[in-house]
C-alpha cells in the first residue's frame, strides 16, 4: 500500500470513529492498530502521510513512541489526539518534525485542516498526489447525502479521461466548481483551467473571445490576441451557459470538437485544440433543441458524460455541514467566526434555497456583517426566510425556550422565586455567587461548543471580560483557551 493514514490508539471506539470520519473526508487508505502492532505497518509503509496518536499503553505520555514514529516515518505528520476535557501535556522535548493537537469529539473543520496540513508539510512532495486531491475535492463539495456522494464518485470516474463533460444544474448549485475539481483531479491538472461565461459576451465578439484574431482582422483589432482555446492548451476549457451560445457559434465550436483544430480570425493557419471541454448550463437543453434553440449534433458532442448537480433543497440534509464550512472560511479569509442558533438552522431547513448554495453563502455573509464573533437569532434572518418558518412551530420553541430559561438558569429561577431561605448553617455568599457565577460560564460554553465569543454573546457581556472570569476560575475550554 502507498501512502496512507495510521490510527494507533487502544481505545477501539475512538480509533473506529476516527477512522470513519477519515473515510468520510475520502481518504481510502487508512489503518487502524494499537500500541503493540503498529511498528510492522509502520516499517512496511515509511511514507506514511499522517500518524495519529491516541491512548498508547499505560504512558499517557509517549514520547518515546514518537519518536520512534518519527525516526520510521520521518515525512509523516504526527497527530496527537487529545480528550477536550482532558488535555494532555506533552514534554517539549516532542517538538520533533511536524506535530498537531487533535481536541477530539472531533470535528470535520479541524480533520479537514489537519489534511491540508499533511499535505504542506515541508518534508513531503507537495504535488498532487491522489490524497491531496482527494482532501481538496471533499472541501469543495460538502454534504454525506447520497446525491452529493454520487456526485463526487462521477468526478473521480470522469477526471481521469479525456472524454467532454456536460454539468447541468440551477445556478448557484456549484457547477464550476465540479469543473474545477474534474481538472484538479486529471491528468491535466498542471495545465490551465481557463472558464469562459458564453452568456455574458456579446455575439459579435465570441469568436474572437475564443478563438483569437491577428491584427487588423476587423475594426479595432490593433494587435493579434490569443483566444481561450490557445490560453487553455494543455489544460481544461470550461463552457460555463452553454445553452446561450448563438447557433452560429454552435456551428464552429462543434467543428472545433469534431476535427481538433481551430483558426484565428482573420488567419488561414490551423491551430491544434489541445484542451479538454468542460460545459455547463442552467438550461433544459432537450427543450432548446426541439425550439430550434440549440443544436442537436452539438449537444451529442458535448453530452459525453453529463453529471447534474442536485439544488440545495434535494440535499437539505447536508446544511449543517455547509453551514459549518461557510463558517471556517469566513473565519479563515476575514478573521469573523459566527454560529447559528439551533432554531435558525430549523427555519433555514423549511427555505426552498432557490439560489442554493450560492444563496446560502450570501446569507452566511450578511449574518457576519450582524453578528461578527456573535450568534445569530431567528430575527436576523430576512422576513423572506421566516415566512417559510411554520408559525406554530415557531410559537412552540420560542415559548419551549423561554421555559428552558426559566427551570435551568438559577439566576432566573431566584429571580421569579418569592424570596431565598437561608440554611440554618448560613453561607459564605462571596462564595455561593462565586461557583454561581462559574456554573453559568461553565453552561454557556457548553451551549456554544467551547466557543468563547458566542458564550460572551449568551451572557451579555464582553469577550475579554468572560475571558478575564474564565482566567479566575481556571476555566479552559474551546478554541480561545488563553
Amino acid at each position: 500500500m502507498k501512502t496512507a493514514l495510521l490510527i494507533i490508539d487502544d481505545d477501539p471506539i475512538r480509533a473506529g470513529e476516527l477512522g470513519l470520519l477519515l473515510r468520510f473526508l475520502e481518504e481510502t487508505q487508512v489503518v487502524q492498530t494499537d500500541s503493540t502492532h503498529w511498528r510492522t505497518y509502520a516499517e512496511q509503509n515509511p511514507d506514511l502521510r499522517c500518524v495519529f496518536v491516541g491512548r498508547y499503553g499505560t504512558n499517557d505520555s509517549p514520547a518515546d513512541a514518537i519518536q520512534a514514529i518519527h525516526a520510521l516515518a520521518p515525512r509523516a505528520v504526527i497527530v496527537l489526539i487529545e480528550e477536550a476535557e482532558q488535555p494532555r501535556h506533552w514534554p517539549t522535548t516532542l517538538e520533533i518534525g511536524h506535530i498537531i493537537r487533535l481536541l477530539r469529539p472531533f470535528h470535520y473543520s479541524q480533520l479537514s485542516q489537519v489534511l491540508v496540513k499533511s499535505q504542506q508539510n515541508p518534508n513531503r512532495d507537495s504535488r498532487n498526489t491522489p490524497s491531496r486531491r482527494n482532501t481538496e475535492l471533499f472541501r469543495s463539495l460538502i454534504g454525506s447525502s447520497p446525491i452529493i456522494t454520487r456526485v463526487r464518485e462521477l468526478i473521480q470516474r470522469v477526471a481521469s479521461s479525456e472524454s467532454t463533460v456536460m454539468i447541468l444544474g440551477e445556478s448557484g448549485t456549484g457547477k464550476e466548481v465540479v469543473a474545477r475539481n474534474i481538472h484538479f483531479y486529471s491528468n491535466r491538472s498542471q495545465g490551465p483551467f481557463v472558464p469562459v461565461n458564453c452568456g455574458a459576451i456579446p455575439d459579435n465578439l465570441l469568436e474572437s473571445e475564443l478563438f483569437g484574431h491577428e491584427k487588423g482582422a476587423f475594426t479595432g483589432a490593433i494587435s493579434t490576441r490569443r483566444g481561450r482555446f490557445e490560453l487553455a492548451r494543455g489544460g481544461t476549457l470550461f463552457l460555463d451557459e452553454i445553452g446561450d451560445m448563438p447557433l452560429n457559434m454552435q456551428v464552429k465550436l462543434l467543428r472545433v470538437l469534431q476535427e481538433r483544430c481551430f483558426e484565428r480570425v482573420g488567419s488561414d493557419r490551423s491551430l491544434e485544440a489541445d484542451v479538454r471541454v468542460i460545459a455547463a448550463t442552467h438550461r433544459d437543453l432537450d427543450e432548446l433543441i426541439r425550439n430550434g434553440g440549440f443544436r442537436e449534433d452539438l449537444y451529442y458532442r458535448l453530452n459525453v458524460f453529463p453529471i447534474e448537480m442536485p439544488t440545495l433543497r434535494e440535499r437539505i440534509e447536508d446544511l449543517p455541514l455547509l453551514v459549518e464550512e461557510l463558517i471556517e472560511r469566513m473565519a479563515h479569509d476575514q478573521g469573523v467566526r459566527i454560529g447559528l442558533s439551533p432554531m435558525v438552522l430549523r427555519c433555514l431547513a423549511h427555505y426552498p434555497w432557490p439560489g442554493n448554495v450560492r444563496e446560502l453563502a450570501n446569507l452566511m455573509e450578511r449574518l457576519a456583517i450582524l453578528r461578527p464573533d456573535g450568534l445569530a437569532e431567528i430575527d436576523d434572518l430576512p422576513a423572506k426566510f421566516r415566512a417559510y418558518y411554520p408559525a406554530e412551530l415557531m410559537a412552540e420553541e420560542l415559548a419551549s425556550a423561554d421555559n428552558d430559561r426559566a427551570n435551568e438558569d438559577p439566576t432566573m429561577r431566584l429571580a421569579n422565586s418569592e424570596g431565598v431561605t437561608l440554611p440554618p448553617e448560613g453561607l459564605d455568599l462571596r462564595q455561593y455567587i462565586m461557583d454561581l457565577e462559574s456554573s453559568l460560564i461553565q453552561s454557556a460554553l457548553e451551549d456554544t461548543n467551547g466557543v468563547v465569543a458566542h458564550a460572551a454573546s449568551l451572557l451579555k457581556m464582553r469577550r475579554t471580560t468572560l475571558v478575564e472570569k474564565m482566567r479566575k476560575y481556571s476555566i479552559k475550554r474551546g478554541d480561545d483557551d488563553e
